[in-house]
Order: C-alpha cells, then sequence, then structure tokens
C-alpha cells in the first residue's frame, strides 16, 4: 500500500475535499473486469467506475476505434461537421425507445439533464418541473435543484431554480404510504395527483423527470403500474415525461434502456455514464416534433459531440450489441440476484435485495431496522481488503450498489459474490444466521 499512501498524499496536496474518490486506493491498470493497483494488487472491479464501464476496462473494440480517430481529428468544436459524430448519432437512434429520433451531444450526465430543462421549458411555453423525492440528477444548479438524495448535496446552494416541485419517489421498500403490509395500492401516482391539484396546476408544468430505476437515491425499479400512470398522466395534461437513464441506461438493467424493459416511452431522455466507455460524452435524445422546435440559439456546446468520445460510443455499441451482452447482462443479473437473496436469508444484516438487471441494491439494516451506514463501511472495507472493489449509496450510505460490467463472465461473478459473501460473514461476525430479517416492504 505504500504506492497508494503516497499517491493519496499528493492528491490531497493539490484536490479540493469535494473531489471524493470512495476508495484510497490509485489503480495503475485496468482491463475488463479487473484492476491492478500501483502496489501490484488485483481487484474484481465491481463498481464499474461508477456504473460507466459496462462493457469493462480498455474494451479492445473501442479503443480500437479510438485509435483510428485520434490521428485524423480530435475537435470539431460545433465549427464544422465530421462523420464520427453524425454515425454516433445515427446509431444511437438505432437503439433509443421507438420514435426518440433526435440528438443532442453533450459531455455529462448534469448537461443533458440542463439540456432536458431548458428544451421541456423552451418546447412547452411553461415553466414547472416536477421531479421526485430521493432522486439524483446530478450538481449544477439546475440539476441540484432537481437532486434530492440527500440535503447535503443542496446545502448552501439556496435559492435554486424555481418553480420545482418534488413528489414521493415511488420506493417500495420505504413506501412512504405505508402500502408495505397491504399491497401496493399506487398512492404514489395519487400523490402526484394531489401536488397538481394543490399545488401546481398541470397547465404550468413543462416536464416530470423520473429515474425508471432510482440511483444514487436508493437503487430501487419504480413499479411498472407507476410509470404506465405517469404517462398517462403525462398525455392527459400535456407534460412532456423526461427518463433520466444516465446510470440505468446503456445495458444496465439488461435492454438497451430501462424504457425498454418497461415498455413506457418518455418524450425526452438522457443518456450517459455508459454511452462511451469513459469517455467524456452525453445525449438529450427527443422525438423529432420536439427537438424540432429547438432553434440554433437556444442551446449550445463546445465540447459536446467529441469525435474521439463519439468514437468510442461507436465501439461501446458495437461491443454491447455483437457480444450479444444485454443477454449476458440478464442472465448474469438473474444469478446474482438469486445468489443474493439467498445470503439476505442467512444474514439479517440484509434487509432487502433489488434491482434489474446488473443495477443491485442490497440494503443493510440494524436488527431494529434502522440504516446499518457503520455496517455498510466495513462491509466495503472487507471486500477491498479481499480483492473485490464495491460502493454505496442512499441517503445513509447502506446500499451496497452492485454493478458490475455487464461483460461479466459466470466465473467472476461467483468469484465476487464469493468475496461479498465472504466479507458479510466478517462483517456480522457469523457466516450462518437464520434470525429473519427486519421487515421493511412486500
Amino acid at each position: 500500500m505504500a504506492a497508494d499512501r503516497e499517491l493519496l498524499e499528493r492528491a490531497e496536496a493539490v484536490f479540493t475535499p469535494a473531489y471524493h474518490t470512495y476508495h484510497a486506493i490509485g489503480i495503475d491498470e485496468g482491463k475488463g473486469c479487473r484492476v491492478t493497483d500501483r502496489d501490484g494488487k488485483r481487484y474484481l472491479d465491481c463498481s464499474s467506475g461508477l456504473a460507466v464501464l459496462n462493457i469493462g476496462h480498455n474494451p479492445p473494440r473501442v479503443l480500437e476505434r479510438v485509435m483510428r480517430q485520434l490521428p485524423r481529428f480530435v475537435h470539431t468544436g460545433g465549427v464544422y461537421l465530421n462523420e464520427t459524430t453524425v454515425e454516433a448519432a445515427e446509431l444511437l437512434t438505432t437503439i433509443t425507445p421507438p420514435g426518440l429520433d433526435m440528438v443532442f451531444f453533450s459531455n455529462s450526465g448534469a448537461e443533458v439533464v440542463e439540456g432536458a430543462l431548458k428544451l421541456a421549458r423552451h418546447v412547452s411555453g411553461r415553466q414547472g418541473l416536477i421531479a421526485f423525492r430521493g432522486a439524483f440528477h446530478g450538481r449544477t444548479l439546475g440539476a441540484v435543484s432537481l437532486t434530492s438524495s440527500t440535503s447535503r448535496y443542496r446545502e448552501r446552494y439556496h435559492p435554486l431554480l424555481p418553480s420545482v416541485y418534488h413528489a414521493p419517489y415511488p420506493f417500495c421498500y420505504h413506501c412512504p404510504f405505508g402500502c408495505k403490509e397491504t399491497g401496493c395500492t399506487l398512492s404514489c401516482l395519487a400523490g402526484l395527483e394531489e401536488l397538481l391539484r394543490h399545488t401546481i396546476s398541470p397547465r404550468e408544468v413543462a416536464a416530470i423527470i423520473i429515474e425508471p430505476v432510482l440511483g444514487e437515491g436508493g437503487y430501487s425499479p419504480a413499479p411498472s403500474p407507476f410509470l404506465a400512470g405517469l404517462r398517462r398522466l403525462c398525455d392527459e395534461h400535456g407534460i412532456l415525461l423526461i427518463f433520466d437513464e444516465v446510470q440505468s441506461g446503456m445495458g444496465r438493467t439488461g435492454d438497451w434502456f430501462a424504457a425498454l424493459t418497461y415498455g413506457v416511452t418518455p418524450d425526452i431522455m438522457t443518456v450517459a455514464k455508459g454511452i462511451a466507455s469513459g469517455f467524456p460524452l452525453s445525449a438529450l435524445v427527443s422525438r423529432r416534433e420536439i427537438m424540432g422546435k429547438w432553434p440554433a440559439w437556444a442551446h449550445g456546446t463546445t465540447f459536446g459531440g467529441n469525435p474521439v468520445s463519439c468514437a468510442a460510443a461507436i465501439g461501446t455499441i458495437e461491443t454491447i450489441r455483437d457480444g450479444h451482452l444485454l443477454e449476458n447482462c440478464r442472465t448474469r443479473g438473474a444469478e446474482a440476484m438469486a445468489r443474493l437473496r439467498g445470503m439476505k436469508k442467512r444474514f439479517p444484516l440484509i434487509g432487502d435485495v433489488r434491482g434489474m438487471g446488473l443495477m443491485i441494491g442490497v440494503e443493510l439494516v440494524n436488527r431494529d431496522g434502522s440504516p446499518a451506514a457503520a455496517a455498510c463501511e466495513r462491509l466495503l472495507d472487507e471486500c477491498l481488503q479481499r480483492g473485490l472493489i464495491i460502493i454505496n449509496c442512499g441517503p445513509d450510505r447502506n446500499i451496497v450498489r452492485f454493478i458490475p460490467p455487464i461483460s461479466i463472465t459466470e466465473a467472476e461473478l461467483t468469484e465476487a459474490l464469493d468475496i461479498l459473501e465472504e466479507a458479510l460473514a466478517a462483517v456480522t461476525g457469523a457466516g450462518d444466521i437464520s434470525a429473519p430479517a427486519p421487515r421493511h416492504g412486500p
């Protein structure tokens, strides 16, 4: 660990504490599902660079595409067109939900969320925006106005964007309407309708934005009937529906996008993270009839659609498509869920296991049902010592995000879950506990 400590000291001398990393290790090399630190220790990386490296580190086809582009030119800056950026947009629209056929490239998730808000307000002529409690949409001022995964992200930044309202997210394990014992009644949808009845008129709402699978706020998929009901509600009132698929997109849930898994098509969709395998790129995608109303002066970018990043995006999509990685994600995801639910029966520390594809949340709770944040921190450390990188999320940081590359093999998945199980045994002090886990939901 000497090399890692030396790098950490250098980093602390030049970076603000706001430049956060989950683990105090420095990597020297990454390939596939594995990274090697500066001391030569190898790890299985089941964080995927915060769900960015969906096809692993240094994927060959991505590198091939990038190396082909680099000697030609690396920047166009909106001054002139280039074949690579156009091809990336064309290829992206072959995998997006039906009808979402026009693209605006940017650099990050927060950027395309900002763009989505501007697009919705410009086209609708309305100002109101509705987001969901617990959501994470980014750290820029407009995006953080929508974000409520934790109040810490909003501290000292008020006043935030006006005309933003928050409705309860349909988080089944922590149902705010008490449905966890009686079964789902879609009270969350009724709660949104109450907001439109009492707080802001639907005639003033430009858009409703939702993560179809809650990310930073808790790794919880929205119930299918809720999203279908949300689509109907938006259609009824002429409200634009935005899906934030920054984390759930690009194969993470076992389909190209969670919208396809649910069979619900939004009006606007934000795409980032896994789109270019670590190169900075994001995309705002919508219908031609909406995007066509956005004139040239209404939005812009200097670096968005960078040809090197777009080359990486082409290689990423080709790798997922030709390598049948969506199918692999579904298969490995089902195996992981079965194994993790088996661990839940053995370890009362696990309160809930939920997810779609290889976007899985494992919520840790104390015996009284309270968030087991300290145990989660220890679990991350125990895994790291054993050669497995995982990260956490949630307002109390008690939820393990299990997000390996969707290219992970059966053997690698087994190895990762073996380490996780050993770490759970170390944290709980016993490898076979038969007491029932605290119940929080259906």
